[in-house]
């Protein structure tokens, strides 16, 4: 079923990148900051979409290999306390990095959205830590969701991700993960 999820969501269409961060300053032919405007720049977010986000740590520090860290973010990530605006269907938090299944509610675009969440699990990541710290890289990678059958798909994908990664042997005894199906 693994390699079926991973085939089924690597050939997904709509993908689209809003972190230029693999592109080099040469070939994106601008500064980083500028990449992140740029590669959004016409883009529209719609209400009621369901977005596959994905977002790194900085450096992709495995900050969530402390539990209590891990356990401060997640938290943030519950739906009721989920932002007016949008609502996680779907996530799981890894080490280093963060997938989710978002649907926009309000009127709100996506990289708004996606700055508020980022920013509560960051405040809630610096009490965990005691300390200030850069937790989440710049930007992020989205796709919209076109079809129901999408959702299904990108959704086994992501709760999969421990498993595939080799952090668990079966993917429900990871411990940072939540779905709304459940």
């Amino acid at each position: 079923m693994q390699a079926t999820v991973a085939a089924l969501t690597d050939t997904l269409p709509g993908r689209t990148l809003t972190d230029s961060s693999h592109l080099s300053r040469e070939h994106a032919g601008m500064t980083h900051s500028q990449g992140h405007k740029a590669l959004r720049k016409g883009r529209g977010s719609e209400r009621g979409r369901i977005y596959h986000v994905t977002f790194a740590t900085v450096n992709r520090t495995p900050w969530f290999h402390d539990p209590a860290t891990a356990m401060a973010a997640c938290r943030t990530f519950a739906p009721s306390i989920a932002a007016a605006d949008a609502e996680w269907m779907c996530w799981v938090l890894m080490p280093d990095h963060f997938h989710g299944l978002l649907r926009l509610h309000g009127s709100q675009d996506l990289s708004r959205c996606v700055q508020r969440l980022k920013g509560r699990a960051t405040v809630a990541c610096h009490a965990a830590l005691g300390r200030q710290a850069a937790i989440w890289a710049r930007g992020f990678h989205d796709h919209a969701m076109r079809r129901d059958e999408d959702v299904w798909a990108a959704a086994r994908y992501i709760v999969a991700n421990p498993e595939r990664a080799g952090l668990v042997a079966d993917a429900m005894q990871y411990p940072y993960w939540n779905a709304e199906w459940l």
